[in-house]
């Protein structure tokens, strides 16, 4: 039966004109964003978890800094102690030197006493933005930011380095007090400089090994911080591929959708002839 007031060939038609178009909607902005998950809209679910990760790679990059932050101010104090070690070394064999009966000790105890200030030298000038770990004057234990903990019910916690401080400016007090002036007094000393030296060396191996935590942990900070964008971008990302041939598909549809609508809507001008 043909019908002037209900033309349901139109209303298919139109409705799937329709389809066509919302799909053609969502094919263009996944080409102009290059995401098919670009707000919550799209995929709830997906842009909630896209979201939660994103957030967390910012807050890596901030880790990232603590980090690098971290391993310089060790490396600081590290290089120092380093010299320090190189230093008293130097003071050992001047020590040793005046082990010897026919030596100059005035000359001996000069050196020392140069080689002494300069120690006190690195002590003081060991520090990086403000803190210095071995002048005794921070805290016993100082925390780097080091990573970002998320359990699995949504809790999230910081994650810290710990690098122990040094005291060597209380440590090494005793490096002042060296006397060489007699065979006695520099028998003596050559045990305190061995036990000065072994307090700078171990000082030096506690942060050399601190430093090279802290790195191995900047190095996972950023091979996890290229994954989250790597998860993040397979949720949300666009198939470009995909969705330039679906555009050409659906322009190719509504084209065809126009023209069975507008066949359609002429299907009432036939019933004239019945009435001619």
């Amino acid at each position: 039966m043909s019908s002037i007031l209900t033309n349901n060939s139109a209303m298919v038609a139109l409705e799937t004109l329709r389809n066509v178009n919302r799909n053609l909607e969502a094919v263009q902005s996944e080409i102009s964003t290059g995401k098919k998950v670009a707000t919550a809209k799209d995929n709830a679910g997906i842009w909630a978890v896209a979201t939660v990760m994103s957030s967390d790679v910012e807050s890596f990059k901030q880790i990232s800094d603590s980090l690098s932050l971290g391993s310089s101010t060790v490396g600081v104090a590290r290089a120092a102690s380093e010299q320090i070690v190189k230093t008293l070394q130097e003071v050992k064999s001047l020590i040793v030197t005046a082990q010897g009966e026919n030596v100059d000790r005035t000359k001996i105890a000069a050196d020392i006493t140069a080689k002494s200030d300069l120690v006190t030298g690195f002590i003081n000038a060991a520090q990086f933005n403000g803190l210095n770990l071995i002048d005794g004057n921070s805290a016993a234990t100082v925390n780097v930011l080091a990573s970002l903990n998320r359990a699995s019910d949504g809790t999230v916690t910081a994650g810290n380095i710990e690098v122990a401080s040094v005291d060597l400016t209380t440590d090494l007090a005793a490096l002042a007090t060296i006397d060489v002036s007699d065979s006695t007094a520099a028998a003596t000393a050559l045990g305190t400089i061995e036990d000065l030296l072994q307090v700078a060396i171990d000082a030096a191996a506690a942060f050399g090994s601190s430093q090279a935590s802290i790195n191995s942990q900047g190095e996972f900070v950023k091979n996890l911080t290229d994954a989250l964008r790597s998860g993040v971008g397979s949720l949300t990302d666009a198939d470009m591929e995909a969705s330039s041939a679906k555009l050409q598909a659906l322009q190719v549809q509504q084209q065809l959708g126009v023209q069975a609508l507008s066949i359609a809507n002429q299907q009432p001008q036939a019933l004239l002839s019945l009435f001619r």
